[in-house]
């Protein structure tokens, strides 16, 4: 068996180990009676082959599982996404060995952060990722982690597969009705890692919640050809105005792709209380215009929009031998949208689970993993990113950010909070002040979700 290489970031330190030690999960082991149901044909199953689901399969094919991977469309394939990829993410992508394929013909430097009548260059910094950034198209990237998964001999692809209905006895997932190229066909597998996207909808069927009280996404991007395609930084403009002149809660973005293309888009931030009424394609359209001179940007072509759950904002993301991962469990950063680097981390971090306690019952375990790496994180940032959704608070702050006397201060550190560049193991003065803040935020709030379980 090959050992898994995993990130810094997810080796079982000590506070991990108090999960798996802890006595309510040893009530919760699976008992060898449940686990004689389970066909041996699959050790795992994986819906959805995204970059969560393809890059889980590669982890569980390198420690030998036999895996089955699915996916409802076939590769390569489009996603809405604003194409992104941070150091954090192509730490992840030098894991995997493929980080090369990446960022061989484009990097980038760092963020462009502009608005309220300033701008800033804030570099990637010297962390223990790396100092490169990149992006590539979700039909380029996508493909490029399935066909990775595709080419581990432990690894079996379906494309054209859909999820259909889950075989449940309790909360242990004995089989799932999986319609192949219009057959129905039923598949049992020792565990489940479900990676099906921001709706989820196989983990819909399971339990999964939404909790639309909290901040969540709306975003649409769109592709347009210009000369400045290599242009080694992406830029994001802070001060996001509609036709009327009136601020958005959110930003725009500009992701130079290195092949004659920019990913350009926005997103606005809402909650249920207080719902961005924006069109985000009308917008979409409107910042492209104001754009189109400076980037001599082509027209708007391949539109679309999401909408996208945030910051841990969903209940019920595992039960006895199943979970959810990436973007179905809400990892995505509520101050950025960015989700691809949560959805690399827990893809290792899933699989490097089901191989350490393969026997556990993982209803508790698994959101308590995901609290434990980023819970605090999550919590902070869901906070900060509310006060965006009041209309007050942008026109307000924002100046004070880009002009005022802490903008050398400010804006290096909101470029690293944007990067997601900031994990436990950061020991400097604003790593400490943000996880310290996440302490204090997350006792305040302790009874705002967060992967909560009532299964």
């Amino acid at each position: 068996m090959n050992p898994v290489k995993w990130t810094k970031s997810f080796s079982f330190n000590r506070s991990r180990r108090k999960a798996f030690e802890a006595p309510w999960v040893s009530l919760l082991a699976l008992t060898p009676e449940t686990m004689e149901c389970v066909s041996t044909t699959f050790d795992v199953l994986i819906i959805g082959a995204g970059p969560s689901g393809a890059s889980a399969a590669v982890h569980a094919a390198r420690a030998g599982l036999q895996t089955l991977l699915i996916d409802a469309s076939s590769f390569p394939r489009d996603k809405t996404c604003g194409d992104g990829l941070t150091p954090r993410a192509i730490h992840q992508l030098e894991l995997l060995g493929v980080a090369d394929q990446v960022t061989g013909d484009y990097f980038n430097k760092g963020l462009k952060l502009h608005g309220f009548g300033g701008s800033v260059e804030a570099p990637w910094p010297e962390t223990y990722f790396t100092n490169k950034g990149s992006a590539m198209s979700r039909m380029e990237f996508d493909n490029l982690l399935f066909q990775l998964a595709k080419s581990q001999r432990e690894v079996t692809t379906w494309e054209n597969a859909t999820a259909e209905d889950p075989i449940l006895r309790g909360n242990f997932l004995e089989g799932v009705v999986i319609n192949h190229a219009g057959e129905e066909k039923t598949v049992k597998a020792k565990h489940v890692i479900i990676a099906d996207g921001v709706r989820s909808p196989f983990g819909k069927k399971l339990g999964r919640q939404w909790h639309r009280d909290e901040v969540y996404g709306i975003a649409a991007r769109a592709y347009c050809e210009t000369p400045l395609s290599d242009e080694p930084w992406i830029h994001s403009h802070l001060e996001l105005r509609d036709e009327d002149g009136v601020v958005q809660p959110g930003y725009g973005w500009i992701f130079p792709l290195g092949n004659g293309k920019v990913n350009l888009g926005c997103g606005a931030l809402s909650t249920d209380a207080r719902p961005a009424k924006i069109n985000t394609k009308k917008l979409l359209s409107f910042y492209a215009g104001q754009r189109r001179k400076a980037w001599q940007l082509g027209p708007e072509l391949d539109v679309a929009s999401a909408l996208l759950p945030m910051g841990g904002a969903v209940s019920n993301v595992a039960g006895a031998n199943w979970m959810l991962i990436g973007d179905s469990a809400a990892c995505v950063n509520p101050l950025n949208g960015e989700g691809i680097d949560y959805g690399l981390e827990t893809a290792a971090m899933a699989v490097e689970t089901l191989v350490a306690t393969p026997k556990r019952d993982l209803t508790l375990l698994w959101p308590d993993l995901l609290r434990q790496a980023y819970g605090e994180t999550f919590m902070l940032a869901r906070t900060a990113a509310r006060l965006l959704t009041y209309p007050q608070f942008l026109p307000f702050a924002g100046p004070l950010a880009f002009r005022g006397p802490l903008q050398k201060a400010i804006m290096p550190a909101a470029a690293r909070l944007m990067g997601n560049l900031i994990t436990e193991e950061d020991k400097d003065l604003l790593a400490r002040g943000w996880q310290a803040s996440g302490s204090l935020v997350s006792w305040a709030r302790k009874g705002s979700p967060l992967w909560d379980s009532t299964l």
